[in-house]
């Protein structure tokens, strides 16, 4: 038996790990539709204004504010439609004084008008003409031409981690394809004689292979593709030759070996082929976990104990991996912080606010819900109670990230 003839603290051990960190540097083009969860390799600016075009964010009436000045229910205005506007139509005629087109949501505005009325505060007076029970000043209801992302403004940036929201962003830009850094191969395999593949005959002494497979749910959540190979037998030559057939993976992770038994050879074999940094750690369980770097690729050696594994696979791979990733490492689900800046919120409506935060405080995030940036700029969200209408500054907050 060969014991441990010194052990490092787990701060230690992530020092050396962080120390040891070369995010990947390759690139590759994949379709929108594959990006999610993939971390942006280069700056994506806008080539146009979203929306392309002024539009209504109400159904109603397109109208010359100027004309519906005094209107209400006691003495409405009624004005002339003109033409009717649904989405995807070109509006063809001009609004002037004294007239208005029937619009839908997301429709175009026509020329001429410089407001919206919602349907809600207007009566049909025939089919030519509606009266207008409210005044609305210039600008209600109308989404401008490019209040959501204007041209040539940054919608992706390099290092972001493309979520749902920003890749909505990309949607709404027309992109259909995005340059992303590739996701680290991670080559996987567990050593033992006494290791056998699922679905083959267990013959006494032998167990089935746990480790691979939970490597692997592990290195797939994180960023990672995982490479799984078949078990390796305990022999320095058999050990040599899977190490080997990892050659073309950017991490190399054994599982089994790594301890003080006469037969745990992964010691010997770092020797032979690379640099150990370090072997056996104060922690339980996991304490004989080894990190080593082998013709420059880092190689970890996980105790082969499935609980132990799985644990340092969490505790120290897991940040290792996704480093190398570049993806942002894992933050608590919830965080409370102070509010900074005053929200209003609608009367009687729970409301899930995003906020994106800064210096230690939650901003508010959200523009409206035609607005893909309130998510792709957003870090998380508060929730506003229904009988809750303002959350002043400074308020501690509870934020649910993303």
């Amino acid at each position: 038996m060969r014991p441990f003839t010194s052990t490092i603290s787990l701060v230690e051990a992530r020092r050396r790990l962080d120390a040891a960190v070369a995010p990947v540097a390759r690139t590759e083009r994949v379709s929108l539709a594959a990006a999610a969860g993939r971390v942006a390799a280069a700056d994506v600016n806008s080539p146009i204004d979203v929306p392309p075009f002024a539009r209504s964010a109400m159904d109603g009436y397109a109208v010359i504010a100027a004309d519906t000045t005094g209107a209400s229910r006691a003495t409405p205005v009624r004005l002339r439609i003109v033409e009717r506007l649904y989405t995807g139509r070109i509006p063809k005629t001009p609004v002037a004084h004294g007239e208005c087109s029937e619009i839908a949501t997301g429709a175009a505005l026509p020329v001429g008008a410089d407001a919206v009325i919602m349907v809600e505060e207007t009566a049909k007076d025939g089919d030519e003409s509606v009266q207008l029970f409210a005044a609305v000043p210039p600008g209600q209801h109308i989404g401008r031409r490019g209040a959501d992302i204007a041209a040539g403004a940054g919608v992706v940036r390099r290092g972001d981690l493309l979520n749902p929201g920003r890749i909505g962003a990309l949607a709404a830009i027309g992109l259909p394809e995005v340059e992303v850094y590739a996701q680290p191969r991670v080559a996987i395999l567990s050593t033992g004689n006494e290791v056998v593949e699922p679905g083959q005959p267990l013959e006494p002494g032998q167990i089935f292979d746990v480790n691979r497979f939970t490597l692997a749910a592990v290195v797939a959540a994180h960023g990672g593709v995982p490479e799984p190979h078949h078990p390796a037998h305990d022999t320095l030559d058999a050990l040599a030759q899977a190490l080997d057939e990892c050659a073309d993976a950017d991490i190399v992770v054994f599982s089994g070996g790594s301890s003080v038994g006469e037969r745990d050879l992964i010691v010997d074999l770092i020797a032979a082929r690379g640099e150990m940094v370090f072997h056996g750690i104060a922690v339980k369980p996991g304490k004989p976990t080894a990190f080593a770097k082998v013709a420059g690729k880092p190689f970890f050696g996980m105790p082969g104990n499935p609980t132990s594994c799985l644990s340092n696979a969490y505790v120290l791979l897991v940040p290792f991996l996704r480093a190398i990733a570049r993806l942002p490492s894992l933050p608590e689900r919830v965080v409370r912080v102070r509010l900074g800046r005053r929200i209003a919120s609608p009367a009687n409506r729970h409301q899930f606010y995003t906020v994106r935060l800064e210096n230690g405080a939650a901003f508010p995030a959200f523009k409206g819900s035609g607005d893909i940036t309130s998510l792709s700029q957003a870090d998380g969200y508060i929730e506003i109670p229904a009988d809750q209408s303002v959350v002043e500054e400074g308020t501690v907050v509870e934020v649910t990230l993303f």
